[in-house]
């Protein structure tokens, strides 16, 4: 695997955005497709087409339950004149042996089950009088006391089109047809189908496993005591939901402290349930940025073409970053800034293109559209740094929500999309429109 490592850019090259989320999307493989029972392959994605091997349905079928019937048999029928046949007997569902509706002869028949030869349409039961003679049955009483089995007659009051009430072989997919295509995400419908089919396993790239990890000693678990100097772990908590939207199986680890080799042994022992790693924090130019410290070296030696580099990006928030692989099977890692904010949206523009190339997704990338900035006062924003401000969009309007601190993690929580604001910009004034990413 090549890596970022391998460039010639220098240790002050300042990356742009598209060149940092290029470097990733050439790195990154689809995984290798694999079988997989059906709700296993839940939320994975298509590598094959998948072909109807029998009609649907496979039969003709009532759609009502009521009397198979010949249609010239109940032609004329009316409340004053009605038809009278002979029930021949009860055609349910799964059936195997169909009856035949000859002159005069009906068949009670359930939803669902197969139209009995000679048939040509079903007429609901509340059509009839059931068997039990008088008017026409509805609601309870339709279910509850038409006969039983063959022997009697009942009264059919009005007449039927030929096909009236019956579900046509092959009215939903017919044999043959494409039934979905490679590179469909299999959501429930798509599952539905398969199964209606006959599929019991299908073949898929398997939703990619990522381990996302925050580092740093002042980070304590929810639902702890806070002693002085520290605060919650909410990273780690959003970067793996985060994940699990996109499409991953995500597994937190606990916050590491500002150990270099806790932090190096940590990443050891989870390579083995990896497809991605993600580490949050640590990754600046602090004297505590143990990201740096544990992985700057790592790939040296025998893991040939391996190695994280880090860098910094032309973007606000979120400058430092690091990507690279780690490993004997060159696990792809990206480390994040730990500021709540830089983190957040460097997993919207980085690691989720990242997690879709695994499933092996054509389109890896949230939306974006156009939108009016609405807002009281013009926007600011730094020479060379494209900004990504947090914004709520509706109607075509975006307006923005929090400052520009990278710590407002209340003001993220209200934002369903990301206002970009470009590198030559340094103002923008309200009614402008902007290019938006929506997150929802």
């Amino acid at each position: 695997m090549s890596t970022a490592a391998n460039r010639t850019a220098g240790p002050d090259h300042l990356w742009t955005v598209d060149e940092h989320l290029e470097d990733i999307l050439a790195t990154v493989r689809p995984l290798e497709p694999i079988e997989l029972q059906l709700l296993d392959a839940q939320g994975c994605v298509l590598v094959e087409d998948i072909t109807v091997p029998v009609s649907l349905p496979p039969f003709d079928n009532s759609s009502m339950d009521g009397y198979a019937v010949r249609v010239t048999d109940v032609a004329g029928a009316s409340e004053e004149f009605p038809a009278v046949l002979t029930v021949v007997g009860d055609v349910a569902a799964g059936q195997s042996e169909p009856l035949h509706v000859g002159p005069g002869e009906t068949a009670r028949i359930m939803t669902g089950a197969p139209l009995p030869p000679g048939a040509e349409a079903v007429v609901p039961v509340e059509w009839t009088d059931g068997g039990l003679g008088g008017g026409p049955v509805t609601g309870m009483r339709a279910r509850s006391q038409a006969p039983e089995g063959a022997g009697g007659h009942v009264h059919v009051y009005r007449s039927a089109e030929a096909r009236a009430h019956v579900r046509a072989k092959g009215s939903d997919v017919k044999a043959g047809d494409r039934a979905l295509d490679a590179g469909t995400v299999l959501g429930p419908p798509q599952i539905a189908l398969l199964a209606a089919i006959g599929r019991g396993t299908v073949r898929v790239r398997p939703r990619p496993r990522v381990v996302v990890m925050s580092t740093g000693s002042e980070l304590v678990q929810p639902d702890e005591q806070l002693a002085d100097g520290q605060i919650y772990d909410s990273n780690s908590f959003a970067l793996t939901a985060a994940a699990r939207d996109a499409g991953a199986i995500a597994y937190r680890v606990g916050a590491v402290a500002d150990d270099a080799e806790t932090l190096r042994d940590t990443i050891e022992d989870q390579l083995v349930r990896a497809d991605l790693l993600v580490t949050t924090g640590g990754v600046s130019v602090g004297a505590y940025d143990v990201v740096k410290e544990a992985l700057s070296s790592v790939g040296d030696g025998d893991e040939e073409g391996a190695g994280i580099d880090f860098r910094k990006l032309a973007m606000q928030p979120g400058k430092p970053q690091g990507f690279g692989s780690i490993g004997p099977d060159h696990i792809p890692l990206l480390a994040l800034p730990g500021n709540p904010v830089s983190s957040y949206v460097s997993f919207e523009l980085f690691v989720r293109p990242a997690i879709r190339a695994l499933m092996g997704l054509d389109d890896v990338h949230r939306p974006t559209t156009r939108a009016t900035l609405t807002t009281d006062k013009a926007l600011t924003s730094p020479k060379g740094r494209r900004q990504f401000l947090r914004g709520t969009y509706a109607d075509g309007e975006v307006t923005p929500v929090g400052g520009a601190g990278s710590h407002l993690v209340a003001a993220l929580a209200l934002a369903d999309a990301l206002i970009v604001v470009p590198e030559d910009v340094e103002s923008v004034e309200p009614g402008t429109e902007v290019q938006v990413v929506l997150l929802g």
